[in-house]
């Protein structure tokens, strides 16, 4: 027994010429979420098929609860619950009739495992839809059976493969708070994820890998600080006054502002907090300039991604003057 539920050390997976994962390396406590953050293609699938033991590092080393990824693959998916991308249900067969077999197949007796499958439908909201075949459930109703099917055997470890992908938000807000619960008794969860929100939401601790590298690690806010410290930002009513109110902003804030043309928006990094929007708001008023939105801003975990990958906007922003 190990303090980590997860250790990855120095992985390295490659294809043909393209390399996949390049000295990947990180922990996850035993009961914390992980987030394993970053854009399409920048190696997150590949970390989560090397972790299940369904494909085999070509370097370095990992481990699940104590378990070797490459040599005790078979004890890593004993204790393992994966949900890929895609809901991986049974369409033809009703969502008691899923939840049943997976619990044969992992060696229930039948009636265990009809008390499981009637215990996870009652936890998943999905009592009421149980015997309908699950053809006829929602994108949410899936995932949300497809999560179940993933805890028929109480696994100690969750990897989690862009749960939410194509969910409405309702659908989302719904799955989010099933996985509060499981954290709060003693899950640990690997969630891989494209929604920065998603990441900001679960996360304790966030890995960000761009190009098969992981270029950055800490909590929410420990990436956020790495950006920089709140901004002051003003939306006018009519873009000639962009320039005009870059003048105040500059004053005010103490640091030279960025225009954003196309989104008519000036903004600045400042430590002055409500005060600077109070000192700029008097200025508009006294220069008869109408704003949509005006105030101070946090960086989100967009800004951290945008700043750490190199990803800008570079069309109709300028620095002003």
């Amino acid at each position: 027994m190990t303090d980590h539920a997860i250790t990855v050390e120095g992985l390295v997976k490659r294809f043909g010429v393209t390399t996949a994962l390049d000295d990947v390396s990180f922990e996850v406590p035993r009961g914390t979420v992980c987030g394993l953050l970053g854009p399409n293609g920048a190696g997150k699938t590949t970390a989560v098929r090397i972790l299940s033991g369904m494909s085999v590092p070509d370097a370095g080393r990992a481990t699940v609860a104590g378990f070797d990824v490459a040599t005790d693959a078979q004890s890593v998916r004993r204790i393992l619950g994966l949900a890929a991308q895609s809901a991986t249900v049974d369409e033809l067969m009703t969502g008691r009739e899923n939840l049943v077999m997976i619990g044969r197949l992992h060696h229930l007796g039948r009636k265990v495992a009809k008390a499981r499958a009637a215990e996870l439908l009652d936890e998943f909201s999905l009592s009421d839809a149980a015997d309908r075949l699950t053809k006829t459930y929602s994108g949410g109703m899936r995932r949300r059976l497809d999560l179940a099917a993933t805890l028929v055997a109480g696994p100690e470890v969750l990897f989690l493969d862009e749960p939410t992908t194509g969910l409405d938000p309702r659908a989302r807000l719904d799955l989010w708070a099933v996985l509060d619960v499981l954290v709060g008794r003693g899950a640990t969860i690997l969630l891989t994820t494209q929604y920065l929100e998603e990441a900001d939401r679960l996360a304790d601790d966030i890995v960000v890998i761009d190009h098969g590298q992981v270029i950055a690690r800490g909590d929410s806010n420990e990436l956020k600080s790495q950006v920089g410290g709140s901004e002051l930002f003003a939306t006018v009513r009519h873009a000639e006054h962009l320039d005009a109110v870059a003048g105040y902003v500059e004053r005010i804030a103490g640091s030279r502002p960025q225009i954003d043309r196309a989104m008519r928006t000036v903004h600045a990094p400042t430590g002055a907090g409500a005060r600077a929007v109070a000192q700029l708001a008097d200025a508009l008023t006294d220069g008869e300039i109408e704003v949509d939105d005006l105030g101070v801003r946090q960086p989100t975990l967009d800004d951290v991604f945008l700043t750490l990958t190199g990803a800008h906007i570079e069309d109709e922003t300028e620095v002003a003057g």
